[in-house]
């Protein structure tokens, strides 16, 4: 304990020592509008960054198609190449696989958005100078949980009418007295854990990911500037772990976005099969 004190010495006030992160984290300094509806702190102008260069990204890529259509001109740039390669993969790899052709294009359109949305806000947490994801806060998941609850109960009640609830309370081959079971569940798992699991499962893994990192980080400017001898070594560890975990993070951003896609597309596959 002597030599530990001797050699990590205590870090005054003001003088910068480890921070363990917390949940304020995710309650950044309101920078716009303080005190109204409408106020902007740190996390809201990353969301509207991304937005807006996802506008700007599909705006470009939707004028070359254009271009490229109306000249004949078949041979794509590399800008143009990597936008087909992006939209495709959510045509071909989620909603042609789980809806089919027609049902795949005809929601198309808000998979594709759900897809970018929740990729471009997940990717901003590993990015210097954002370092949080913009979904890491409950408000945009919710938004994006709720336009998929939305969904796949328009998409059953217009192929199936009243019949796609009675059919999912109470569905066919079930004896009527485990109706009494069968029915709460069923009413629970469809229509309210569906909502809830999609947006909870995103942001606390956004949420996860970042405290982890701000650990690393933190410990490790704390080692390397607030410590002695062979202590300082140990931020050498602590960032290496920082890095690694920073190129696990890009894949989770993927891999979220991709499931949050994913299970949308299911969700609205089981609203429109047959049995409903």
């Amino acid at each position: 304990m002597s030599l530990l004190n001797t050699v990590v010495k205590p870090v005054t006030e003001g003088e910068g020592g480890f921070e363990a992160p917390s949940i304020n984290e995710f309650y950044p300094q309101v920078i716009f509008f303080e005190g109204t509806w409408f106020e902007i702190n740190r996390i809201m102008l990353i969301r509207f960054l991304v937005l807006t260069i996802i506008l700007v990204l599909f705006t470009m890529w939707a004028n070359r198609f254009r271009k490229s259509v109306a000249t004949a001109n078949y041979v794509p740039s590399r800008f143009q190449m990597f936008g087909e390669i992006a939209l495709n993969f959510v045509r071909k790899s989620i909603a042609h696989e789980q809806l089919g052709e027609k049902d795949g294009d005809r929601f198309l359109p808000l998979l594709t958005t759900i897809f970018f949305v929740v990729l471009g806000m997940n990717i901003t947490g590993i990015i210097p100078g954002l370092n949080i994801a913009g979904t890491s806060v409950i408000g945009l998941p919710l938004v994006l949980a709720a336009a998929a609850y939305v969904t796949f109960i328009y998409a059953g009640v217009k192929k199936h009418g009243i019949y796609f609830f009675k059919n999912s309370l109470f569905p066919s081959g079930v004896p009527p007295a485990f109706y009494v079971l069968v029915t709460p569940i069923e009413l629970l798992s469809t229509f309210i854990l569906r909502p809830v699991t999609l947006a909870l499962r995103l942001m606390m893994n956004m949420i996860a990911g970042h405290l982890l990192l701000v650990l690393c980080f933190t410990a490790t400017q704390f080692f390397f500037f607030n410590t002695d001898g062979i202590f300082k070594l140990m931020g050498v560890g602590t960032f290496t772990f920082g890095f690694v975990f920073t190129l696990f993070e890009m894949l989770v951003a993927f891999l979220q976005a991709y499931v949050f896609t994913l299970l949308t597309t299911v969700y609205i596959q089981l609203s429109l099969a047959d049995e409903h």
